[in-house]
């Protein structure tokens, strides 16, 4: 009898060594396989961070459903955060110098629906260089909300912003330019570059753009209106665009240029995005989209663009010119 049960108990302890050398075989084959899930578990968190944080700037493909993984508030605050432009002013010449105190302007993209702010100290927010900082804050409704919607995959280049007019110092020069050409009030022209310049940030197209479209249509006469219709700065067709000007309390604000440039800057992005170009969307934003010509109007918008790069590009020049002469002069006093 004890022969038996000693022979059972070794046979017992046989299968349990046996049972755990495969468990232990069993889980060294199986490191792999963890390592593996390990590693797509990361991928996937990034994946997934970088479409929650995309997801802000665009309504296509893919990223549409990060608007599902968080409240589009949390979002806005963690996209904003970091960006900072005025960075560009350090050991600048003095008049930039000078311009990095008038251009600390809270830009805040992450507006909610109700027009209310995101506090301070919850993130960073962005500043846009603006040469009449109290533009920034006129109470007045983003258009971020529908022009986030137009990728930005499907805009032109060319309509993007060029960043030519981040500085002070070449938003001036093109109010200089415009206020001679067109015998403008100074106060009146450093607003509208201002405006333009803050709206091309929000809506993400080239102010450079708008202030040749402005020029062109309007000659940055606010009450300018066209027998068919069309008013403001932009020449917004008022009566089409109704359910835009709802947004800011209806067609009776359509002249305001911080109204109108908003309106105008949208239309102008979502024709440019629809129609394959930055020509085909300045030719439809005219009206002349569905015929043979359209009167040269693209033609002088384009020119007009060009001259105010050239002008920029020249401006930037000369204050580098002007940042190594007084490096150079540091030096040679050393």
């Amino acid at each position: 009898m004890s022969k038996c049960i000693s022979s059972y108990s070794s046979d017992f302890q046989g299968e349990q060594l046996e049972a755990s050398s495969s468990s232990a075989l069993l889980a060294n084959a199986m490191v792999p396989v963890y390592r593996l899930l390990n590693g797509l578990l990361v991928i996937t968190v990034f994946l997934l961070v970088g479409l929650w944080l995309s997801g802000n700037g665009t309504n296509a493909g893919a990223f549409d459903f990060a608007r599902i993984l968080v409240p589009d508030e949390a979002r806005q605050v963690v996209w904003q955060n970091g960006f900072g432009m005025l960075d560009q002013y350090k050991d600048q010449t003095p008049q930039a110098a000078a311009d990095k105190d008038i251009a600390a302007v809270i830009y805040n993209k992450g507006a909610t629906s109700n027009n209310t702010k995101i506090p301070l100290g919850i993130a960073k927010h962005q500043t846009v260089a603006l040469l009449m900082p109290s533009v920034a804050h006129t109470q007045v409704k983003p258009i971020s909300a529908l022009a986030d919607q137009i990728p930005t995959s499907k805009v032109d280049p060319q309509a993007l912003d060029s960043k030519l007019l981040i500085s002070v110092q070449n938003q001036r020069s093109v109010a200089d330019f415009f206020e001679q050409k067109y015998k403008l009030d100074r106060a009146k022209i450093e607003e509208y570059v201002s405006n333009t310049v803050l709206i091309a940030k929000e809506v993400n197209i080239d102010p450079i753009l708008l202030l040749a479209v402005i020029s062109v249509e309007s000659n940055f006469n606010p009450l300018t209106k066209s027998q068919a219709g069309a008013e403001g700065l932009m020449q917004v067709m008022t009566s089409i665009h109704k359910e835009k000007y709802a947004l800011y309390g209806g067609a009776s604000d359509a002249i305001k240029p911080e109204v109108n440039i908003r309106i105008g800057a949208y239309i102008l992005k979502y024709l440019i995005a629809t129609s394959g170009s930055l020509r085909n969307g300045l030719k439809f934003y005219v009206g002349a989209g569905n015929t043979d010509t359209d009167g040269g109007y693209v033609d002088k918008v384009m020119s007009e663009r060009n001259r105010l790069i050239e002008l920029c590009k020249g401006s930037t020049l000369q204050a580098n010119s002007g940042r190594k002469l007084i490096l150079n002069s540091k030096n040679v006093r050393s």
